[in-house]
């Protein structure tokens, strides 16, 4: 008696797809991502890292928290700074964000 009011709702048959064209809007995607996100980011930690490793004694720098000095001494993890006569601090190398040209400091 209800069939009458109301109809049935059936199942529509199922497509079927290649297995590989499911995924294709999945590899484009990831593909989008590594171009857009991911190189980008791997080409800028690859700069750092080689800018960490040519630090030198004399080399001015400013650190990531704003910190502007001179390299005094250079260790394996650390290096000590001069920020004013007579101040030094010890930072670690991977918070060194800038080199800066020699003789800069002196114009700031």
């Amino acid at each position: 008696m209800i069939d009458f009011f109301i109809n049935n709702a059936w199942a529509a048959p199922a497509q079927q797809q290649a297995g590989f064209m499911s995924f294709v809007p999945l590899i484009i995607l990831f593909v989008i991502f590594y171009f857009i996100l991911i190189r980008p980011q791997i080409k800028q930690a690859k700069q750092h890292k080689q800018l960490v490793a040519s630090l030198a004694k004399g080399d001015e720098i400013a650190t990531n928290g704003g910190l502007l000095g001179k390299i005094k001494e250079v260790g394996d993890n650390f290096i000590v700074i001069e920020v004013s006569k007579e101040t030094e601090v010890k930072i670690q190398k991977q918070a060194v964000s800038i080199v800066y040209p020699k003789g800069t400091l002196k114009t700031l």
